[in-house]
């Protein structure tokens, strides 16, 4: 968990801020305690969201279904403003580490928790798929692991099948490569048989700490779900029976919820629980996290600080959920509470919903593995797989804490560009000719397995520069959100073509390749034709028109 910052609110509807614990595609998740002293985990959407009035309903919409989920084993929904200047909602908090820390490469959980895990997840889809709804993100970061049993978090995703929610955005189908469905990536229709498949993808890798489809990129990876068997590591017995059971190709071929439940505990798994369930180190890890949270809640708490009402509320209070974990190093002086989040401005492009599904090297991933990819090749052919041929889901990812993107409507420009295009507009003439200079934009293809697939929009601006110095920035938002930015060192300039060295710049998402490539702009009349040198990008290419 991270303290609050100068610009965050340390009041949300009646919830007090603690201190933040993510932040996504869709908003940030801050850890937040009730007058009355409940902990919550409270997400509150980008401002820019909020101008989107389809946005808006889509959210009311999904947290009104997530508020109809409940169990022994998941997060409920406790409070929510869809109407708020800013949307939030609130669900429990209980302090437990995602299995996506408790299991990794080498090392998994014994087999009597992988089987509590898995019969109590079962039972959690069973209730949920009971209520017409399928979750769509099953994944190891999306299950928590607490002293009482596993629970299934992040149900702000959560769309109903009856087709009265058509939650759709730019052809898009969500999920986490390795733990999604052929049936998703393909863009085929998407039933409860979907998140069995997650489930049983999920039992893989909390046994072995491995995806059942491991693999350097997001490409990769959705490659593998597609046409390869799953790998099924030193599973054994009736586990490894249940898990390749649920990672049938055939979505007819898998078993039900609640068949899962009843071969991996034909008593319940609240029986299983009740014995004991996790192994003495994360029963420590556990009881640490929770005395710490009693510590946190034990700063003096002031009263609300409200800036609406909640517009979903009424009824008893479910029981507490979960989400989590906090880091146990941080215990935060509370600041006087500021009573409002950021007003969105009036001329912000509404944005785009958007997801990494990129495998990188970092801890924080769910399989461990992988070098870094770039946006153009991962992303551009997950697009391919998951997004050409889709009639689009649109989900709420904003339960976990994956790194932030720009999300920028597809006429948008990136700030990388609204940045450097003011830098640009005082440039003197004396190097480049005055037909570069400036901001260009256009849609972009790469070359990868054989074809060429979209890699979204290129947003270019040049200044002017000398040999050996920085020319520009190359900015790509693929269509599914992620962004790099390379910056480019100026080589050699003439009327028709301008080539510069393209390198990704500092503070990058994990999937941009950093490594130095070629980058040509050539005229085409009054358009540029962009190249760039870069097979592990897939050779980028791009016609770009100015778009100052």
């Amino acid at each position: 968990m991270q303290p609050l910052q100068a610009d965050e609110p340390t009041a949300v509807g009646p919830y007090r801020l603690l201190g933040r614990l993510g932040h996504g595609g869709m908003g940030r998740v801050y850890l937040g305690r009730s007058v009355g002293g409940r902990t919550v985990a409270v997400k509150v959407v980008h401002p820019h969201f909020a101008l989107d009035e389809e946005f808006r309903a889509r959210f009311r919409r999904e947290v009104e279904a997530a508020r109809r989920v409940g169990g022994a084993w998941t997060a409920p929904v406790l409070d929510a403003d869809p109407g708020a200047p800013v949307p939030w909602v609130a669900t429990g908090y209980v302090a437990g580490p995602a299995l996506s820390q408790a299991a990794g490469p080498g090392h998994g959980l014994p087999e009597h928790s992988v089987r509590v895990l898995g019969a109590g997840l079962a039972e959690a889809l069973a209730a949920v798929h009971g209520l017409g709804l399928v979750h769509r993100d099953v994944k190891p970061s999306n299950v928590l692991l607490t002293v009482d049993g596993p629970r299934l978090i992040d149900f702000g995703i959560a769309r109903a099948t009856d087709g009265t929610a058509s939650l759709t955005s730019t052809g898009v189908s969500i999920g986490s490569p390795g733990y999604m469905s052929p049936e998703q990536i393909l863009g085929k229709g998407v039933t409860g048989a979907a998140d069995v498949f997650s489930l049983g993808a999920v039992l893989v890798y909390a046994a072995t700490g491995d995806s059942p489809f491991p693999g350097d990129s997001s490409a990769a990876l959705l490659y593998k779900v597609v046409h390869e068997e799953p790998e099924l590591g030193a599973l054994s017995g009736e586990l490894r029976d249940v898990a390749a059971a649920c990672l049938a190709k055939d979505a007819a071929a898998r078993p039900t919820p609640e068949e899962v439940a009843r071969r991996l505990a034909p008593e319940g798994a609240a029986r299983l629980v009740a014995a004991g369930w996790l192994p003495g180190a994360l029963v420590e890890q556990v009881s640490r996290s929770a005395v710490q949270l009693l510590d946190l809640e034990g700063a003096p708490a002031e009263g609300p600080t409200g800036f609406s009402s909640p517009a979903v509320t009424g009824g008893s209070a479910p029981p507490a959920g979960v989400f989590g974990p906090p880091d146990a190093s941080y215990a935060p002086a509370l600041p006087p509470p500021r009573t409002e989040l950021p007003k969105p401005k009036k001329d912000a492009a509404p944005g785009r919903f958007s997801v990494s599904l990129s495998a990188t090297s970092t801890p924080t991933t769910e399989n461990g593995r992988g070098r870094r990819l770039s946006c153009s090749v991962a992303l551009a052919v997950a697009g391919a797989l998951a997004a050409v041929t889709v009639g689009g889901v649109v989900v709420l990812n904003m339960l976990h804490g994956d790194d932030d993107t720009y999300s920028g409507g597809s006429g948008a420009r990136p700030p990388e560009a609204t940045a450097s295009a003011s830098a640009s507009a005082s440039a003197s003439d004396a190097g480049v000719p005055k037909f570069y200079v400036g901001s260009w934009q256009g849609k972009g293809t790469v070359e990868s397995l054989g074809q060429t697939l979209p890699a979204g929009t290129f947003d270019i601006v040049i200044r002017q520069a000398a040999p050996g110095q920085t020319v520009g920035t190359v900015t790509q938002t693929d269509a599914l959100g992620g962004v790099c930015v390379d910056v480019l060192t100026l080589k050699s300039v003439t009327d028709k073509e301008l080539t510069a060295t393209g390198r990704g710049k500092e503070g990058n998402e994990a999937q941009c390749i950093q490594a130095p490539h070629a980058v040509h702009l050539r005229r085409s009349g009054t358009a540029l034709r962009f190249t760039s040198d870069d097979p592990k990008a897939g050779n980028p290419t791009a016609r770009l028109t100015r778009s100052d």
